[in-house]
């Protein structure tokens, strides 16, 4: 397996009347996944997409939104999932940024998409995958008219050539487009197979967005033989059906996730046996809240570090075997696990040395998942894999048997529900408010989210302001996974030496 345009074919090849994928009211073998790929790539080489070019997903989970990316690689096309909870001017930005060419839409998207189209000067045409749309090619109807077979090999690309530009939150406020390589994603894949032992009698219930470097699970399973069940958006009790009604073995979500799911779903009132694993990524997971989860579905846990940066692959794996109740290895429940098959790690100082066991520093890693670089940013990519490494900006430190404790985020970057957060993009909204003098924007603990967006205002002398208005005021810029969910008004923000807003002081004073 080189490339993503392999995981249909030789799928069709070695499981075709197997099940694929499910998706609602579609069953697909990998026979007619691999052929309906096939028509995807005819349908989007007719509308005019060259190899080398770049097409954007504004869509919920579906099997077409699959389809289309595993379509893209057949023709030497690179995908830009777009976040659907991105705002107006977030999307244009990263349209834009990428150099997309075409844009396709789901369900309920299409006037988003539209105004996208009409906007972004680089894109020439949009496909609509599932809602006749004005200006756009419907999906069905342009795969009705495409032959089934390989389209010619010639235009698919090598290992090395780009597969998937994901944009992740920027420090300084823009958003940064991460390169990824076939032989990225691949490498995260191959990997996440091996670690978690996946076979071809295994199902993913599949809840995580397909636009977030999390689809890992799926080209998992794909590549082994196995079963993708979709759910289009993470209802819980959506994910509690298919888990039963697919016998599904395995579900990767987010800590969130997993504590809605024991506090507010009917978790005894399906039948949940066939599961034999539960993977949790994306964010630190309260120790109390894994506590309860291992209570309520047993010991089948198990924990991948990743990033964008890694093609999602696992920096780290804390595995099933590790998570003890009790006894002197629960402390490793507070853990990230071992470096991965696919991934070196070391701990360094700020001089670039490797540190001992039990030093806190910063964590590097090296592999074939690490990311091409950043795009059209060759100074950050220098800078961030600097001697070879990824620089990851988490700090952290390796016990004395090799399992990695993450302490802090260099970058102070806050993981709410999954989705990275960053302060200085969150803090350039609420100064755009007048009434606003100083701002700090903090990650706040929650049981509910894991952390939120707590920010920190001074306000104008003589200016009433209500902490509702901050919060309003962000809606109209940022998505709403950044807004603050709490404002707290002080009368003076605490300073460094040097004059800069202590962040470290301002938790302090909140907390």
């Amino acid at each position: 397996m080189y490339t993503l345009a392999d995981l249909p074919r030789k799928g069709a090849d070695h499981h075709a009347s197997r099940t694929a994928v499910v998706f609602e009211d579609t069953r697909l073998t990998y026979d007619e996944l691999n052929r309906r790929v096939n028509r995807a790539a005819h349908a989007l080489a007719n509308l005019g997409l060259r190899r080398g070019e770049r097409l954007t997903i504004l869509s919920d989970n579906s099997a077409r939104y699959l389809e289309t990316y595993l379509a893209a690689a057949k023709l030497g096309l690179s995908v830009t999932p777009l976040n659907t909870r991105l705002s107006a001017a977030e999307l244009k930005y990263i349209a834009d940024d990428s150099e997309a060419v075409a844009i396709v839409a789901g369900d309920g998207y299409e006037a988003r998409a539209a105004a996208l189209l009409s906007s972004v000067p680089a894109l020439r045409f949009g496909v609509s995958l599932d809602n006749a749309a004005e200006g756009f090619a419907g999906y069905e109807e342009a795969l009705s008219q495409a032959p089934d077979h390989e389209p010619d090999r010639a235009r698919e690309p090598s290992e090395d050539e780009l597969a998937v530009l994901m944009y992740t939150g920027g420090t300084t406020g823009a958003p940064k487009g991460v390169m990824l390589s076939h032989r990225n994603v691949m490498t995260a894949a191959v990997a996440d197979a091996i670690e978690m032992e996946y076979t071809k009698d295994d199902a993913t219930c599949f809840v995580l967005p397909i636009f977030h470097v999390s689809w890992w699970p799926i080209l998992s399973l794909l590549l082994v033989g196995g079963k993708v069940v979709i759910s289009r958006v993470p209802d819980l009790n959506q994910i509690l059906r298919l888990i039963q009604d697919e016998k599904c073995t395995h579900m990767n979500a987010v800590p969130t996730i997993y504590g809605w799911l024991i506090e507010m779903a009917p978790v005894d009132s399906y039948d949940l046996s066939t599961l034999r694993l539960l993977t949790y990524a994306g964010s630190p997971i309260a120790v109390q809240v894994l506590k309860r989860a291992m209570t309520v579905f047993g010991p089948i846990f198990a924990q991948g570090y990743g990033a964008t940066e890694t093609a999602g692959g696992p920096i780290t794996i804390f595995e099933a075997e590790d998570h003890h109740l009790e006894g002197e290895d629960s402390r490793l429940l507070a853990s990230a696990g071992k470096a991965s098959i696919c991934s070196e790690v070391k701990i360094v100082d700020d001089d670039d040395q490797t540190v001992e066991p039990g030093v806190i520093g910063e964590v590097y890693v090296r592999g074939k998942h690490i990311m091409m670089g950043y795009w059209k940013n060759p100074e950050l990519t220098a800078k961030a894999l600097k001697g070879g490494w990824y620089h990851t900006g988490d700090m952290g430190y390796l016990d004395e048997r090799g399992y990695l404790f993450l302490t802090d985020r260099k970058s102070d970057m806050i993981i709410s529900g999954g989705e990275n957060v960053y302060p200085n993009e969150v803090e350039n909204a609420v100064y755009t408010h007048p009434a606003v003098l100083e701002c700090s924007v903090v990650g706040a603990p929650d049981e509910r989210w894991g952390e939120i967006v707590h920010a920190v205002v001074v306000h104008r002398a003589g200016v009433v302001i209500a902490p509702e208005e901050i919060i309003e005021h962000c809606r109209q810029t940022l998505a709403g996974y950044k807004c603050p969910k709490r404002v707290t008004f002080l009368d003076s923000l605490p300073k460094t030496a040097v004059g800069k807003v202590s962040r470290k002081n301002v938790k302090e004073l909140v907390r």
